[in-house]
């Protein structure tokens, strides 16, 4: 590993210098956020900022999806990723420069829009590192891979890039890295774990059958509701009792939705399931398990083979991120050596879900790591935790980050960790003469 702390002293100062162009970036995205499959000005903006900067610069990749090439000589091929789409939510924060945009989704329906998971800070990094790598090329050699990735939200984005030849139409990485903003980490720190980091994701629908009756006479039909109640119970069994008590496991029943109204025993209920894992054994075992328990409850209520309950499971489902070892040890001995031990926190797995495992998983294996971006206020978190005030969390739509330290740590950190992974080892050679 280089020691940057000479180098890191210059790219704070090129920091400070592009900072102004990166705090009206965010703003500008954090104000015009745009839905997944939807991000068409996002992608536009996102590709504008890359050639301006030299990258060759390719759009349309799995719909919206931007690829930048910048090659510096002989070495490795880095792919770092952003991704750019927002949530279907309203903004509540109050900011002077908070979104007030609406959009019609996917399905039809007109929704506000907001970048409440913190993807407009995610870009403007994006920008910054890639500003910061263009500007420093006699430091590193090989070739820098900048995709931005659209409908990350949705589990879509990065499936549709790779399904799109983003790996045979552009050169394979060796390794990939990302980041994520965290409400729950100060501005000006980072966090980091080695192994698993995110959960594995499905999205199930289970759709139970029964026969209709008048509400006054249940007896003479066999009632969906009630046998889908009879199952959700069941359902949280699986993870107590099939599921090692060691492995990380969720079912939750999301919603329920059957009947049209008070005296009326309907035909069918659906349920729509979330199931979060970091195994495929463990994922296949919660799957397998809802359809035994929903088909045995069928069947013990008296219904025909014909009327068993019918499935749906999301594809592509999310697979869990597990953050390579080695890579995530050198990002650390990156970081400790250029932000300071106290602002490197190892954090805990998280039962949310992240796309971004996709690029680490195609036939060649890559080396993949993604860390946390501390985003919210250091005294304020002190204060929420002495008067235990709620911290809003992402996606909620009060959820601040504090731009300016958060943008300007991740863009350091990205930068450094991208230049230790391409390090120039005629400069290493150099160093140690």
């Amino acid at each position: 590993m280089v020691q940057f702390t000479a180098k890191a002293q210059t790219v704070d100062t090129f920091i400070d210098k592009i900072y102004p162009e990166l705090d009206r970036l965010y703003k500008h995205l954090h104000q015009n956020p745009e839905l997944s499959l939807q991000e068409n000005e996002t992608s536009a903006r996102i590709a504008t900022e890359l050639r301006s900067l030299g990258y060759e610069v390719t759009e349309g990749i799995g719909g919206y999806g931007v690829v930048g090439v910048l090659k510096n000589g002989a070495g490795p091929t880095l792919l770092i990723r952003t991704d750019m789409d927002a949530l279907p939510m309203e903004e509540k924060t109050g900011l002077p420069y908070a979104s007030t945009k609406k959009a019609i989704s996917n399905d039809g329906k007109e929704t506000y829009v907001s970048h409440s998971c913190g993807h407009d800070i995610h870009m403007s990094v994006f920008v910054g590192t890639a500003k910061v790598m263009a500007e420093n090329k006699s430091s590193w050699r090989g070739t820098l891979l900048m995709v931005g990735q659209p409908a990350e939200e949705n589990g879509m984005g990065a499936w549709n890039m790779i399904n799109d030849g983003l790996y045979d139409r552009f050169p394979h990485p060796d390794f990939a890295i990302a980041l994520h903003d965290d409400p729950f980490l100060p501005a000006g720190t980072v966090g980091y774990k080695s192994g698993p980091l995110m959960a594995g994701v499905d999205m199930m629908n289970v759709t139970v059958y029964g026969e209709g009756a008048h509400g006054a006479a249940p007896h003479t039909g066999i009632d969906p509701i009630v046998l889908s109640a009879q199952m959700i119970q069941a359902y949280q069994t699986i993870v107590s009792r099939r599921i090692a008590p060691t492995e990380p496991a969720v079912v939750t029943v999301g919603s329920i939705h059957g009947g049209t109204v008070h005296n009326i025993i309907p035909d069918e209920v659906t349920m729509q399931l979330t199931l979060r894992s970091y195994s495929p054994e463990v994922r296949e075992e919660m799957i397998s398990s809802i359809k035994r328990i929903s088909e045995n409850f069928a069947r013990s209520a008296g219904l025909p083979e014909s009327k068993m309950p019918t499935y749906w499971i999301r594809e592509p489902h999310t697979p869990a991120l597990i953050n390579d070892a080695q890579l995530t040890e050198q990002m650390v001995k990156v970081f400790k050596a250029n932000l300071g031990e106290e602002n490197v926190v190892e954090v805990k797995a998280q039962m949310i879900g992240e796309d971004f495992s996709r690029f680490g998983m195609q036939e060649r294996k890559i080396p993949i790591t993604m860390f946390y971006l501390g985003a919210n206020d250091p005294e304020f978190l002190k204060r929420a935790k002495k008067e235990g005030l709620e911290i809003p969390g992402l996606h909620s739509p009060y959820y601040a980050p504090v731009p300016e330290p958060t943008i300007k740590t991740g863009v350091k950190a990205m930068s450094l960790f991208a230049m230790d992974i391409l390090r120039n080892n005629e400069i290493i050679l150099q160093d140690k003469k």
